[in-house]
């Protein structure tokens, strides 16, 4: 009688999985998944409610998800599955493939994506980390370009074992839990799931006797040599990839890759924009109001640039192609000149004369002289 209220306080399967009674498999199977992933016991431990829902949700699927209990529960309700003996040549829940696939992914997804549907990843499916190098060039190598010679450290091969990490004369052998598959295979219920073998942890064999130099590891710390291609027109913060310069992957799998990442030291006299290149040139006040041919230094050699008379503080003059290559592009960026004029601290008496002269033609009022000069020599 217990068991007869029990059954009639039962949900619809259909309203437990959310689905309607024209649901496709596919449909239900979605729906299961999902319900099945947010309740599952290891997401919510110590949660009685998650867990009610967890067997109430897989007691829905195991009837909707086969073919001919589906029909007996569509016809009869509860009672035309309550008490059902399992039925030759049924689908659904009957399919322990169909289960342990579901339930693999499932797993995976709870587990950061490790069970890959019930397949673990063997030790030789694993790859080395990355590492980044951070390389300071000059302005004249970030403009030309340069093959720069690197020593950076990074996991290598133990060159003991070879990369076996099994001591020399020894060698691993197939594990006994896994049988070389790298992986074991659990039970839970209706379900089926993989996970990687926790005695060799995926790798499919186990070393009784490890190499001294590397523990087992397979790898050891060293020092990678490699030459870096630096192309013409880098700027601050480009990543140069080496494929496979990063750490050594331990017993055989991919190294992973290093990643050099440029930056520009400090020049005095440029500074960058773009492609363009900035620098100052300063002149006396005689030299702004008369004009002429000044040398101005670019990043390989000095250029002759034409200054008219008169030139005021703050213009700047374009020397065309003596800036940074253009990446993706000919030719190269431009280097601006901008000019300062340099005002003199100490004059001598001449000076301090001729100044006062010319302000004086020019109608200028100045600071009274205070060492009495101009009063002397204009009475």
């Amino acid at each position: 009688m217990k068991r007869k209220n029990r059954d009639i306080m039962k949900r619809d399967y259909y309203e437990v999985l959310g689905v309607g009674k024209n649901a496709t498999p596919e449909e239900i199977k979605g729906a299961y998944r999902r319900l099945a992933l947010k309740y599952h016991p290891d997401k919510n431990p110590k949660d009685k409610t998650a867990e009610d829902k967890f067997k109430e949700i897989n007691e829905a699927y195991e009837i909707l998800a086969d073919k001919q209990k589906r029909g007996q529960y569509d016809a009869y309700g509860h009672a035309g599955v309550g008490n059902a003996p399992p039925q030759p040549g049924g689908g659904g829940v009957g399919d322990a493939g169909d289960m342990g696939d579901i339930f693999g992914d499932i797993f995976g997804d709870i587990f950061g994506g490790g069970a890959g549907g019930g397949r673990a990843r063997s030790a030789r499916g694993r790859r080395g980390a990355d590492l980044q190098y951070d390389l300071e060039l000059t302005l004249a190598d970030a403009i030309h370009g340069a093959e720069i010679p690197l020593e950076t450290p990074r996991q290598e091969t133990c060159a003991t074992c070879h990369g076996s990490g099994a001591k020399p004369g020894t060698s691993p052998h197939i594990c006994p839990q896994c049988k070389g598959t790298g992986q074991v295979r659990y039970s839970q219920g209706f379900f089926s799931f993989s996970q990687a073998c926790p005695r060799c942890h995926g790798a499919g064999n186990v070393i009784d006797t490890p190499c001294p130099a590397c523990r087992g590891a397979g790898r050891v710390r060293g020092t990678h040599k490699v030459t870096i291609r630096i192309p013409p027109g880098v700027d601050e913060g480009t990543s140069l990839r080496v494929a496979g310069g990063g750490d050594v992957a331990e017993k055989g799998g991919t190294p992973g890759d290093l990643y050099v990442v440029v930056h520009l030291k400090n020049d005095p006299r440029f500074r960058r924009s773009g492609d363009d290149l900035h620098t100052d040139l300063e002149l006396s006040f005689t030299q702004a109001v008369f004009g002429g041919d000044f040398d101005v230094a670019t990043i390989d050699k000095s250029v002759k640039v034409k200054i008219p008379a008169g030139t005021q503080p703050g213009t700047t003059f374009r020397i065309r192609e003596e800036g940074f290559p253009h990446l993706e592009r000919r030719g190269r960026g431009d280097l601006l000149v901008r000019i300062s004029v340099r005002v003199p601290k100490n004059l001598n008496d001449q000076q301090r004369v001729a100044l006062r002269q010319f302000a004086q033609a020019s109608g200028e009022n100045v600071a009274a002289d205070s060492e009495g000069i101009f009063k002397k020599v204009f009475g």
